[in-house]
């Protein structure tokens, strides 16, 4: 995995070979921040990154400029590699080890833009759940963005805040907005 852009461009980091993750590939998360970089200063949003395993988003948005980054996966290894990546690049990432959904439940904050990399085998009902959650909670800030990153196999277009959807390889990037 490396770091496409910004303070740290270029910086490779290698996860441990254990970590259960599949890591978003550089050609869509380059296409991704092609997309984010017309629409935000990095320096200035609030970002969530669920099922963070790696916290190649995390890393991307940290150097970038983003200084309020919530890092959030339920497997203890992905958040302690994001935290001590983190820490060595003086990166302000906060990692928390929770049970995604119950933490979309329980959270107060507010966010900018909610970025989710479930597994690819949810069910459709799990993804949807994600955004339902999301808006529910009122979890986005005015002009918030939610993107979940799943296959092609899944169609997330029927959810009523769907905006639209970007491919990218295997890879889909589903965006949500509020109204």
């Amino acid at each position: 995995m490396r770091i496409i852009s910004g303070k740290y461009k270029g910086k490779r980091l290698t996860a441990p070979k254990k970590l259960p993750v599949r890591p978003t590939t550089d050609m869509a998360k380059e296409a991704l921040f092609n997309i984010l970089n017309n629409k935000y200063y990095f320096d200035e949003i609030e970002v969530l990154d669920l099922f963070s395993g790696t916290g190649n988003i995390s890393f991307e948005f940290a150097s970038r400029g983003t200084e309020k980054i919530t890092a959030v996966d339920g497997f203890h290894g992905c958040v302690r590699f994001i935290s001590k990546i983190a820490q060595e690049l003086g990166f302000s990432i906060s990692t928390i080890k929770s049970d995604v959904f119950k933490f979309l439940q329980g959270t107060p904050q507010k966010f900018d833009l909610i970025f989710a990399d479930p597994p690819y085998d949810f069910d459709k009902a799990e993804f949807l759940r994600i955004a339902d959650l999301v808006f529910e909670k009122e979890l986005l800030l005015e002009d918030g963005l939610l993107i979940i990153e799943h296959s092609e196999q899944t169609d997330l277009s029927e959810h009523p805040k769907f905006s639209e959807e970007r491919k990218y390889g295997g890879s889909v990037f589903s965006f949500f907005e509020v109204e």
